[in-house]
């Protein structure tokens, strides 16, 4: 089956989002009721009003990874990538590339120039760094102890031509 590439929230989403985000094995229970939010907020006011945007990769009409960034706030150009999230059984296949590559086309779009991402320093996202570095981003800052001890934040930003 193909993959489709589908923008914009729907309420079903909601639960998709919860499932694909705990399927990751990556985030804690806060972090997954923060992923919710995001949706319920696009939902709420609309992806403009909210300054959350998705876009979601399906198979057959499941989801199979989604990818929510938005313009940030007191800037000219530049946007956030806030969530990046395929479903564990899914990794490693491109579904990642294919929504990060959506996104950075979308930003574009929106007159966007700028990409950030933030992530753990922890080693169990070292693949999510390599990631991000493979998709162009570069470390622009990292911040020892930010989410606690031992875990820091690295910064990522990947300029769009």
């Amino acid at each position: 089956m193909a993959i489709v590439l589908r923008a914009g929230i729907r309420p079903e989403d909601r639960d998709a989002v919860r499932r694909l985000v705990a399927s990751s094995g990556f985030f804690s229970a806060s972090e997954e009721e923060i992923a919710v939010e995001l949706v319920d907020d696009a939902l709420a006011k609309g992806e403009r009003a909210s300054g959350y945007h998705f876009i979601f990769a399906e198979e057959a009409g499941r989801p199979l990874g989604y990818v929510c960034f938005g313009p940030i706030a007191g800037t000219v150009a530049s946007h956030d990538l806030y969530w990046i999230v395929v479903d564990n059984a899914r990794r490693s296949g491109g579904v990642g590339r294919r929504l990060e590559a959506a996104c950075a086309e979308a930003v574009r779009r929106l007159a966007g120039k700028r990409i950030y991402v933030d992530t753990s320093s922890r080693s169990q996202y070292e693949p999510t760094r390599a990631f991000y570095r493979a998709c162009g981003y570069g470390e622009a800052a990292r911040l020892d102890e930010f989410y606690g001890p031992g875990d820091g934040k690295v910064i990522f930003v990947k300029p769009l031509d």
